[in-house]
């Protein structure tokens, strides 16, 4: 395996190829991305993938293979044979990985957990695969704090339940912080990528990202329950006073993998109820689907006026 490492904490960066931290993998004969079914000896990884710019991760495998066909359509590509886009990690049944042009569509789940293990090995694919200046996106769904509904949220830093601006992991028994943001000029490009006439708002602000659902995000209706509404409110008042915008499960360790890995990331969630107003998403569900759609919407045109760059400086 031709593998490009990062040597006494210098990334050597070659032609904006994605650096391997994990010296390790040199040792590899083959490595087994076990949870979307590929390998480097079975599958020729970059002729796959080594077209890939842009990584969408999303927690739904339906919502991240519609957003595959939003992506083919967008972009005017030839969809594969049969009605819906391949799933490149069918052979096992944790994730979804789908490829549109230079795209890949991947399904993480819920939480940090989950997302971490895919996360790692679609790193070691888009290394493997020689992709370069590759761009990552989460892009999903989120409680607001004071925002109308059906708001997207562009985040600027993610906490955690505490507000601390980091993720906080237990590595080999020993607590390790990783920063959580996202870099300013990723941020307003993206964020430049709103329009005026679009029919919903486009906001940037702090994200909490929680642990668990209920308890975590001071639901009233989880199996657990130990404190009441006042204390809620106490709760997520103090939340919106500390400039958090919205509530979600992954952020935190989106961004710090993005960090630690020298790769830009952003986050775009849409707001499906305001926090401050209930617990529950009792919006439509037609609605709610077409709302789901305004963060992919606003990656997408992040993307094509990318694409267009890109073409210009080739044919420059």
């Amino acid at each position: 395996m031709d593998i490009m490492t990062t040597v006494n904490g210098n990334e050597h960066v070659k032609h904006g190829l994605v650096p391997m931290k994990n010296s390790k993998l040199l040792q590899l004969k083959v490595d087994h991305l076990y949870h979307i079914a590929l390998d480097t000896e079975q599958h020729d990884l970059q002729t796959m993938f080594g077209d890939v710019k842009f990584v969408c991760f999303g927690g739904q495998v339906s919502r991240m293979e519609r957003f595959t066909s939003f992506v083919i359509q967008e972009l005017g590509l030839q969809p594969g044979t049969g009605d819906t886009p391949t799933n490149y990690a069918a052979g096992t049944d944790r994730y979804a990985l789908y490829k549109a042009g230079p795209v890949l569509a991947v399904s993480h789940g819920i939480g940090i957990p989950s997302l971490s293990v895919v996360f790692n090995e679609i790193l070691k694919l888009v290394h493997y695969a020689k992709c370069t200046d590759v761009t990552f996106f989460r892009i999903g769904t989120c409680g607001g704090v004071g925002l109308e509904p059906g708001t997207v949220v562009l985040t600027e830093k993610a906490v955690d339940g505490a507000f601390q601006p980091f993720l906080s992991t237990t590595i080999l028994g020993k607590k390790v912080q990783r920063p959580a943001y996202v870099e300013k000029p990723l941020l307003e490009e993206l964020l430049s990528c709103s329009e005026n006439t679009d029919d919903f708002k486009t906001v940037t602000g702090t994200t909490m990202c929680t642990d668990d659902f209920y308890e975590g995000q001071a639901r009233l209706d989880g199996a657990f329950c130990d404190y009441d509404e006042d204390d809620k409110m106490k709760f997520l008042n103090n939340v919106k006073a500390k400039g958090v915008c919205n509530i979600e499960m992954e952020s935190l360790g989106f961004l710090a993998m993005c960090n630690h890995a020298g790769v830009p990331g952003a986050v775009a969630c849409v707001t499906l109820l305001d926090r401050l107003k209930g617990d529950f998403v009792s919006t439509d569900f037609s609605l709610l689907k077409s709302w789901q759609h305004r963060a992919q919407k606003l990656v997408l045109r992040f993307i094509k006026r990318r694409i267009t760059q890109q073409n210009r400086h080739k044919n420059g």
